[in-house]
C-alpha cells in the first residue's frame, strides 16, 4: 500500500471497507462509471456459508445493472407466497404475486449469499477494482481533500472518499465515533440451512409459523436449498440449542434428516434492530448494515444495503466528476 501523502494525490477514488454484497455492489456501480476502487476486507477469501437468503424484484434490477443478471437467474428462485400461520396451521396472512414484479425481476427471490459473492467478486475483477483481502482496518483520518486509511500491518492508503460498508460492527463507525439509535430489539434463534440431497416442493414456498410455543421460520435458501429459524425459549440455554443434534431434532416434523439433507450450518444470533443518526462525516459515509440492522423477517437487510449502493454510487459519481457539489450527499442518508 501506498503511504497515502496528499501532495501526489490520492492513491485512489473511493476506498470501501467491507466486501460483503454491498460493498462489492458499490464497488461495481463506481467502476462501471470509470472511477478507481479499492476495497479491503479482513477475510482472506469469500465468507462460505450462506446469511442472506432473499431479494426483491428492485434489487435484482441493480444486480442486473452492475452486469450480472444471467448469473444470478442461475442461482436464485422465485418465491410468489409468503404464508403466516398459527399453532393449529390456520392461514393467518398469504401474500405474493407470481410473475415479475415493476422491475422485470420476481417480486420475492431466493438466493445462496455465498453464489452471489462468487458473481459480484468476478464482475469486480473483470473490471479492475482492486480487492485487498485479510486487510484489518485500524485507522481513519479524513483530510480536506481525501481520507487515510491505515491497516494492521501498518500501511495506509488515501481516498478522495471512503465508504464503510463493514458490518454491523463497522470499525469505520466506531473510529469515527458515529452514534447509533438501538431500537431495543433482542432475541436469539437458531439459523438451520440445509441442502437437500433430491428436489423437493415445499408448500408454501416461504412460512412463518406464529406458535408461541416456538415462533418458526421456513423458507427456502435457493435451488436445492431450505432454510429454518427457531426462536430461543426464555429457559432454554444457548449451549443446548446451538448443536447439531439439536438442529436435527427440530427439523424432524418437516421430515428433513441426515437421511436425505446436509446440515450446511446451524448457528444461534441475535436478532437486533438499530441504526447510525449519522451517515456522512464529510468524505466517510456508511451504508448497508453499518449504517442501520433490521430483524430478517421481511428479507430487507440486504436489500436495503444494496439500495444504499444505489443511491450512493451516482451521486458519488457525480461529485468525482465535478458534475455536483459535494452537498448532493448530504440527501444520500
Amino acid at each position: 500500500m501506498s503511504t497515502g501523502h496528499d501532495d501526489i494525490g490520492p492513491d485512489t477514488d473511493v476506498v470501501i471497507v467491507g466486501c460483503g454484497p454491498v460493498g462489492s455492489t458499490l464497488s461495481i456501480l463506481l467502476a462501471q462509471l470509470g472511477h478507481r476502487v479499492t476495497v479491503l476486507e479482513r477475510w482472506a477469501e469469500l465468507y462460505p456459508l450462506p446469511r442472506a437468503c432473499h431479494f426483491d424484484h428492485e434489487v435484482g434490477r441493480i444486480f442486473q445493472s452492475c452486469g450480472i443478471g444471467d448469473g444470478l437467474r442461475a442461482i436464485s428462485e422465485p418465491a410468489d407466497v409468503y404464508e403466516w400461520r398459527n399453532a393449529t396451521g390456520t392461514t393467518l396472512l398469504r401474500f405474493g404475486s407470481p410473475g415479475d414484479g415493476p422491475s422485470g425481476w420476481p417480486a420475492s427471490s431466493m438466493f445462496n449469499q455465498p453464489a452471489l459473492e462468487r458473481l459480484l467478486d468476478q464482475r469486480a475483477a473483470d473490471l479492475g477494482v482492486e480487492v485487498r483481502r485479510g486487510v484489518t482496518v485500524t485507522g481513519v483520518e479524513p483530510g480536506a481533500d481525501s481520507v487515510t486509511v491505515t491497516t494492521a500491518d501498518g500501511s495506509s492508503i488515501t481516498g478522495r472518499f471512503l465508504v464503510g460498508c463493514d458490518g454491523a460492527n463497522s470499525t469505520v463507525r466506531s473510529l469515527l465515533d458515529l452514534p447509533v439509535t438501538d431500537l431495543g430489539f433482542f432475541y436469539d434463534w437458531l439459523i438451520v440451512d440445509v441442502m437437500l440431497h433430491e428436489p423437493r416442493v415445499f408448500d408454501p414456498i416461504n412460512l412463518q409459523i406464529c406458535d408461541p410455543l416456538r415462533p418458526t421460520t421456513a423458507v427456502a435458501g435457493g435451488p436445492g436449498r431450505r432454510r429454518w429459524e427457531f426462536m430461543r425459549l426464555p429457559d432454554e440455554p444457548l449451549d443446548s440449542l446451538n448443536l447439531a443434534d439439536r438442529a436435527w431434532e427440530l427439523l424432524e416434523p418437516w421430515d428433513v434428516h441426515p437421511e436425505n439433507a446436509e446440515l450446511e450450518r446451524h448457528a444461534v444470533y441475535t436478532f437486533n434492530a438499530r441504526y447510525a443518526t449519522q451517515w456522512r462525516a464529510g468524505r466517510v459515509l456508511l451504508a448497508g448494515d453499518a449504517a442501520h440492522l433490521m430483524p430478517p423477517f421481511a428479507g430487507q437487510g440486504m436489500c436495503a444495503g444494496v439500495r444504499d449502493a444505489a443511491n450512493l454510487a451516482w451521486k458519488l459519481g457525480l461529485v468525482l466528476r465535478g458534475l455536483a457539489d459535494d452537498a448532493v450527499l448530504d440527501t444520500y442518508q
